[in-house]
């Protein structure tokens, strides 16, 4: 078992996992699989790990359509647990972007003008709870975790 220092939080990581994509849409899909590994016994609900996996999928699908204008680039990805938290931090090298300067989305507006796009981080943050930002070596540094909850004996997922 891999354990090292959590940057999000200062308390030990476990079960590190990584995967790196190139910035195509064709490559998201991967993700998917990522989360499932990274979430496997994990005390989590079925609903839990749908925003998890919609939060990371929704994540990666902005950095791909937006963060590299010019020419593809790379993302990569981290899961790790620590006590009472799963954690998952996305890298990008593309146009430094902080996704908490973004103001909540008009949500009727949208619906009203049938607009795509400006839903995706708002969809993010909601669906976790934590979100923190940093720009470190010309990277843009996401950080997402969702609270472990503890399953009860019996209990249904």
């Amino acid at each position: 078992m891999i354990k090292k220092r959590s940057p999000a939080s200062n308390e030990p990581q476990t079960s590190v996992r990584t995967l790196s994509l190139s910035s195509d849409l064709a490559e998201v899909a991967k993700v998917r699989e990522f989360v499932k590994e990274s979430l496997a016994g994990l005390p989590l609900k079925d609903k839990e790990v749908f925003r998890i996996d919609l939060a990371l999928v929704e994540v990666c699908i902005n950095i791909v359509l937006y963060a590299y204008p010019q020419e593809k680039g790379v993302l990569s990805l981290r899961s790790w647990h620590a006590p009472g938290r799963v954690y998952f931090e996305i890298r990008d090298s593309g146009m430094p972007f902080d996704p908490r300067a973004m103001k909540k989305p008009d949500l009727k507006e949208i619906i009203r003008t049938a607009r795509h796009g400006g839903f995706g981080i708002f969809l993010s943050r909601t669906m976790m709870d934590g979100f923190e930002y940093k720009r470190e070596d010309g990277q843009n540094v996401l950080t997402l975790y969702k609270k472990l909850r503890r399953r009860l004996p019996g209990s249904a997922q």
